[in-house]
């Protein structure tokens, strides 16, 4: 039986075009991605490169479409090489996100809904109330466990079960961050002070809310200024006006004056004038029952240049 001249011309090109996609195949399994794969190795970072999957399809594609598909795989790699023949210079380009501002619609439907917690709780109203415990545990927690604990007493049990394990979970979590921080504070090089700056930011967000019986409550007070007193001890320019206030408050709350006295010391040698080092200080003499060095403290601040905010200006209104 003779083929025709056309049949003849149709087989020798299907042999061809499987005889150039097994060179191709092979040519990609055995050597083209082992040497990429040694070149990824040796770079630091994510290197992508074709596997031998990729060739294996790539293979099937050109003995299932003779010419077009290798054809195809061809120009794209010349396509590739001509326009990407060198990498793309980024060192004129900024990725800054400073001028971007997202503006997202409001969910109009979800905030009608939202009430406060607590009036949520006063009201007793089980659909608000179980509503409004859902929204809060989908939030960030940590600023809203003081209105958390008050749902622990509400009438609706499954209400106080939210927050009863949020609240056990939350404080848990707090617990153990804590004692792994402090531990790395103990084996810290001398002038090391991250972990005391953590500490003091993360441990004074949850203690101000109030919601640790007063023995514990104690306890990581103690934590706190201990931790204080080792960053001082190291640099206290680390220290800011806002670290020293929250520890000479937290310290007033559990009523250990001689230390608020110390740090309401310290905050003053370092920030004179400003109006924390003055109100912390009559918050310190008011519970010490000190009436004379809160009134010299009030003249003090009085004849200052401090910026005073309305709850200091009711302060004096009411004492002058």
């Amino acid at each position: 039986m003779t083929l025709a001249r056309d049949e003849r011309i149709f087989l020798i090109v299907l042999l061809v075009n499987l005889a150039v996609a097994l060179v191709y195949l092979l040519a990609g399994v055995l050597f083209l991605v082992p040497a990429h794969a040694a070149a990824a190795g040796e770079e630091k970072g994510e290197a992508l490169y074709d596997n031998r999957r990729t060739y294996l399809l790539r293979f099937l594609v050109m003995v299932l479409c003779p010419v077009i598909g290798p054809l195809f795989f061809f120009m794209g790699q010349l396509f590739y090489l001509l326009v990407f023949w060198r990498d793309v210079d980024l060192a004129d380009v900024i990725f800054s996100k400073e001028r971007v501002r997202t503006r997202m619609k409001a969910d109009e439907e979800r905030e009608r809904d939202i009430i406060p917690l607590e009036e949520a709780i006063l009201v007793n109203e089980k659909k608000d109330l179980r509503m409004v415990m859902m929204n809060v545990i989908k939030e960030d927690i940590r600023n809203s466990l003081a209105s958390i604990t008050l749902a622990l007493d509400s009438e609706d049990s499954e209400a106080s079960h939210y927050a009863a394990a949020v609240l056990s979970d939350e404080l848990n979590k707090f617990r153990l961050y804590v004692q792994r921080l402090w531990r790395q504070i103990q084996e810290e090089e001398p002038g090391e002070t991250e972990c005391e700056e953590i500490l003091l930011d993360y441990m004074d967000n949850i203690l101000r809310q109030r919601i640790f019986s007063d023995h514990e409550q104690r306890k990581f007070v103690n934590i706190l200024t201990e931790s204080a007193e080792s960053l001082y001890g190291k640099d206290p320019s680390r220290l800011t006006l806002e670290r020293y206030e929250e520890v000479c408050l937290r310290a007033l709350e559990v009523k250990e004056f001689d230390r608020a006295s110390k740090w309401c010391g310290r905050m003053k040698e370092q920030f004179p004038e400003e109006l924390p080092s003055y109100t912390c200080r009559l918050k310190l003499s008011f519970a010490r029952q000190d009436r004379e060095d809160f009134f010299e403290t009030l003249e003090a601040l009085k004849r200052s240049n401090v910026v005073i905010d309305n709850e200091t200006l009711e302060l004096i209104r009411i004492f002058s």
